[in-house]
């Protein structure tokens, strides 16, 4: 199973959110030295944008630039993602799995994205309510998983995120495996080595970790080492 760690991005600076609140802002520092941090144990860090995942518009897009050209990193990249132009934007300066969340629910978005580029990863992020969009403000009263077998038709690449869960350290949402060989990464809640341990049982492809490296409760260097992956992505 692959590890991807999180740089959250909100005002250049790294962050972490409680199930996605911005009241719950906790700021860890400057994300090129994070990032650089990370290179030494992983090729690819799952970055978001959060300022444009609630404003629908790329914020940060310059840290992510900074990124890729001051580290050997690979990114996988959402947040504020909803226009084509976008899409080639964050291609242009090197973004290898540009993720699509709400823009995704529309599927002529989806067919045209994946039709003119590659690496298109979409995002499920589900709520006890329905899947979240717009920076999880909203939900729409939709399964996840009626969701998937439309998707699937235009990409391989997904990321389920447990929005309950992200950020609280209390364990891994309870899904059960709903794709076939399909790519699927999780999302929230990682805070142990055994979390992770019970995302490859049950077929996860790879698993974002955030919270849980910031506050020093996983070592990424013992994580990739025990799970036999040298590097993400």
């Amino acid at each position: 199973m692959k590890i991807y760690p999180a740089i959250d991005l909100m005002n250049g600076k790294v962050v972490r959110l409680k199930e996605g609140k911005k009241e719950t802002k906790k700021v860890y520092g400057n994300p090129v030295e994070i990032a650089e941090e990370f290179a030494q144990h992983v090729d690819k860090v799952h970055v978001v944008d959060l300022d444009g995942a609630f404003s629908g518009k790329l914020k940060n897009i310059d840290v992510v630039r900074e990124i890729i050209s001051k580290t050997d990193l690979k990114v996988q990249f959402g947040g504020g993602i909803r226009s084509i132009q976008t899409l080639k934007k964050v291609k242009n300066i090197g973004v290898e799995n540009p993720i699509i969340g709400t823009k995704a629910m529309e599927g002529n978005f989806l067919a045209k994205a994946t039709e003119e580029f590659e690496g298109i990863t979409v995002s499920l992020d589900m709520k006890p309510d329905g899947l979240a969009i717009e920076g999880w403000k909203k939900s729409v009263d939709s399964s996840y998983r009626e969701v998937f077998e439309e998707m699937k038709k235009y990409t391989g690449r997904f990321i389920f995120t447990s929005v309950s869960s992200d950020g609280t350290l209390e364990g891994v949402g309870d899904v059960k495996k709903f794709w076939g060989d399909q790519e699927v990464i999780y999302a929230g809640g990682i805070s142990s080595l055994e979390d992770l341990r019970e995302l490859e049982g049950r077929g996860f492809s790879g698993g974002i970790i955030g919270k849980a490296l910031y506050e020093n409760q996983i070592n990424l260097g013992q994580a990739i080492e025990l799970f036999g992956d040298q590097h993400a992505g």
